[in-house]
């Protein structure tokens, strides 16, 4: 089946990722990482998107963004943040030239099943890749907002985290025991694949959904079932 363009659903979840160019380095300093927090919280403001998730990695970013009902938002607060995250950091380092990949990478959420599985995958990056042992450990992702241990600021609760508890603390308490429990086989592998591919996060049924929404098919050929996630 022929590959179709990027698939963006108003008020719908997705997760993104953009990495650095050549893969480099796009955060070198505490204040990089604080400014682009601070550019996302102020244009995802003016562009009506919320954001539920999000990890600072030293040469890419994970965000699970809903762009709201005009789904042109998301690649306009892509491209604001981006620009003026890449102004900055080449003023501060004397440097030119892009500081970003290209394109940005993102994947439509199915909400019930994967949202929260998304958002575990996005906070949980700094202990894959060995930078912390625990989540709250790492000072530039979402985490510690969602686990009740820090407060919210412009991040905004997804709708499958507010169905943990009847009550914020309840909420929190429940979250920090789900990211404590164990991975089912093969949702990392899952997740991981559709990013990189650009695919959809989910089901056949959500893909079905998701086609008559945007008005086109949009499955996509795949490399056969997932594999497990690596240990």
């Amino acid at each position: 089946m022929p590959r179709h363009g990027r698939v963006v659903l108003p008020n719908w979840p997705h997760h993104v990722i953009q990495r650095g160019h050549n893969k480099q380095p796009v955060f070198h300093a505490e204040e990089e990482y604080a400014a682009y927090l601070r550019n996302l919280g102020e244009w995802k403001r003016i562009l009506g998107c919320q954001v539920y998730a999000y990890c600072l990695m030293t040469n890419h970013v994970h965000l699970i963004i809903n762009p709201g009902p005009k789904a042109g938002n998301l690649a306009r607060l892509m491209k604001r943040v981006a620009g003026r995250q890449t102004r900055a950091v080449n003023a501060r380092q004397g440097r030119t030239g892009t500081l970003w990949e290209g394109r940005y990478k993102s994947s439509p959420i199915e909400t019930e099943a994967y949202l929260l599985a998304c958002g575990r995958y996005v906070e949980l990056n700094p202990v894959r890749a060995r930078m912390v042992r625990r989540p709250e450990q790492y000072r530039w992702s979402s985490y510690r907002a969602r686990a009740g241990l820090s407060g919210w600021g412009w991040l905004d609760p997804d709708p499958c985290y507010q169905t943990l508890g009847r009550s914020a603390p309840e909420c929190a308490t429940r979250y920090r025991e789900w990211v404590r429990a164990a991975i089912p086989d093969g949702e990392w592998e899952r997740i991981r694949q559709a990013i990189q591919r650009g695919q959809l996060t989910g089901s056949e049924q959500f893909i079905a959904l998701a086609a008559k929404r945007v008005g086109r098919r949009v499955e996509f050929r795949g490399r056969g079932r997932p594999r497990k996630a690596d240990k």
